[in-house]
């Protein structure tokens, strides 16, 4: 699997080429976790996201489809007592209804064939008064992201759409989605970050 190849490298292509937005990604949103929040965390990565909210939250599963990745998350997240790291499809959560007070999915909607399906199980996991909150990477308007899509792409990594911010917009309001507030994390690769209210 392409992401358990480059999860040891992953963190330094992201520190060389977009650190600002890799790290304020994190502590972004971190913003919107509470210390009595139980989290569920998707396609958490190398755990980037994850070392910003573990401190701040009651308990988080941080969870991902690679076993590369997961092997990283363990590492950066080791002296938190407060965290389980397991192996998770994010279109099939084996989770309980209205489980979590926050559920977070960052970058990953792009690479996924059925993105409707995920933000379902997302938001069937997600209690009442909830928040789903989808960080993604989108094209920047210098073009600098489009260059580096191209070279993951090539390394072997598949995208299955890529957005700017007006079209991020559109994919949630497309799927019913009318309650979501946006962030940005401007960089070379800038991310948006959706917060869905449920």
């Amino acid at each position: 699997m392409f992401w358990d190849k480059v999860s040891a490298l992953y963190d330094i292509f992201e520190i060389i080429y977009n650190k600002k937005v890799f790290i304020n990604t994190g502590k972004k949103v971190a913003e919107f976790i509470n210390t009595s929040d139980l989290v569920l965390e998707c396609a958490c990565g190398t755990g980037a996201i994850t070392k910003y909210i573990a401190p701040k939250c009651k308990y988080i599963y941080a969870t991902d489809f690679s076993d590369g990745m997961l092997k990283q998350t363990a590492k950066k997240c080791k002296n938190f007592n407060n965290i389980k790291i397991q192996k998770a499809d994010i279109l099939n959560l084996e989770f309980k209804d209205q489980t979590f007070d926050k559920v977070i999915a960052g970058n990953v909607i792009h690479l996924l064939s059925a993105p409707d399906k995920a933000l379902r199980e997302l938001e069937r996991v997600t209690k009442p008064g909830g928040k789903i909150i989808i960080p993604t990477y989108i094209n920047g308007s210098k073009g600098t992201s489009l260059l580096a899509v191209k070279f993951i792409e090539l390394l072997g990594a598949r995208f299955n759409r890529q957005f700017d911010l007006n079209s991020y917009k559109e994919f949630f309001k497309n799927l019913g989605y009318e309650n979501v507030s946006y962030y940005v994390v401007d960089g070379h690769m800038p991310c948006a970050i959706a917060v869905i209210e449920k």
